[in-house]
């Protein structure tokens, strides 16, 4: 398969002097074209920091990362920008959204850079998304008048608009109950069989069973992998033991 992105002896360091701590401390990482990577370890070990610095929204303090064949740091800000606006979608486990907009308006606002032409165009992707995520008949509810999981699903749809090439999704279950979160993971699974690259943070075993590769993280590095190949849906209980028992054999 084709790298995605590459990210070479990444360091990352906060504070200074005495104080200073490696949030990455020499991680090698490759992503490929269409591959769903899931990031687990414990509070601390540097998996939020890792997919902030592969996607460009936080510099690194040593190493590099390649964004097909581009090297992130090469560029201004308003490039680096334009990069993560159309070729990158971010989901977190809270998402963001303007409580004086609606639904619909939430979702189209960040792709929206066009005339009322393109707001049209906006709208009529953004319907098609909220009806693929199950949310459809909901564009004109207030924020506040719908569930975690309603949210959520918004915020994938907005993740989605400007057809980005990778997902970066940082605990994106992490505030749901059991059924929403199942619900969120079965789609994140759909977009991905679509073409959709994915690297998801999670500290749930199940939710990191449904990815194709899950990287170990500990103290600022990379100490273990486990490849479990594309989610078929009817191996789920054995792929999550595989999952419980790499985090047994290195202590997360």
């Amino acid at each position: 398969m084709e790298k995605m992105i590459t990210g070479s002896a990444l360091v990352k360091t906060f504070g200074t002097g005495a104080e200073q701590a490696k949030a990455l401390n020499g991680v090698d990482v490759e992503i490929e074209k269409g591959e769903f990577i899931a990031v687990m370890g414990p509070s601390g070990s540097g998996k939020s920091t890792l997919l902030f610095a592969l996607s460009g929204m936080d510099d690194i303090s040593g190493g590099s990362v390649r964004f097909n064949e581009t090297e992130l740091s090469d560029l201004r800000e308003k490039e680096l920008a334009d990069v993560r606006r159309t070729k990158m979608g971010f989901i977190f486990q809270q998402p963001t959204m303007l409580k004086n907009l609606n639904l619909l308006d939430n979702i189209i606002l960040p792709a929206a850079r066009e005339g009322r032409k393109g707001t049209a165009r906006l709208t009529e992707k953004a319907r098609a998304l909220m009806q693929k995520t199950g949310i459809a008949g909901l564009e004109n509810r207030d924020t506040a008048e719908v569930s975690g999981g309603q949210l959520q699903r918004a915020g994938i749809c907005r993740a989605l608009m400007n057809t980005p090439e990778i997902l970066f999704a940082d605990e994106p279950t992490g505030a749901l109950n059991s059924r929403s979160a199942e619900e969120i993971m079965g789609l994140l699974v759909d977009i991905n069989k679509e073409g959709t690259a994915i690297l998801l943070v999670t500290h749930d075993a199940r939710v990191a069973a449904r990815a194709e590769r899950i990287l170990c993280m500990k103290d600022g590095v990379i100490v273990s992998e486990l490849k479990l190949g594309k989610f078929g849906g009817a191996d789920m209980e054995a792929r999550t033991e595989q999952v419980l028992a790499l985090m047994a054999a290195v202590g997360i």
